[in-house]
């Protein structure tokens, strides 16, 4: 039987944070390392150029920087929907 202990809440919620964070990480350690380093040289050779350089290029340079960025607003939704989820959401007017 699952309890609604305050012990319980906020371990469910320290999971599912710790579950968002790795899960981008990932995302942006494969984008970074994978398009960057790893997938390089068949991302030149297969995938359009973007302006003057090849894609493969452009990725390592300016791509996995750009995902990053995207990579920080998809956080900071998440955390917000989970923050209010759980009742830690910071729109919420204090009484006085």
């Amino acid at each position: 039987m699952k309890s609604d202990s305050p012990d319980s809440h906020s371990s469910a919620y320290q999971r599912t944070s710790l579950k968002i964070a790795l899960s981008l990480l990932i995302v942006w350690f494969s984008v970074s390392f994978g398009c960057g380093i790893i997938f390089r040289e068949w991302l030149d050779a297969n995938a359009p150029q973007v302006g003057t350089a090849p894609f493969g290029f452009w990725m390592a340079q300016q791509g996995s920087i750009l995902c990053f960025v995207i990579l920080l607003v998809v956080y900071a939704v998440l955390m917000n929907r989970l923050d209010a989820k759980h009742g830690y959401s910071e729109d919420e007017n204090p009484a006085k």
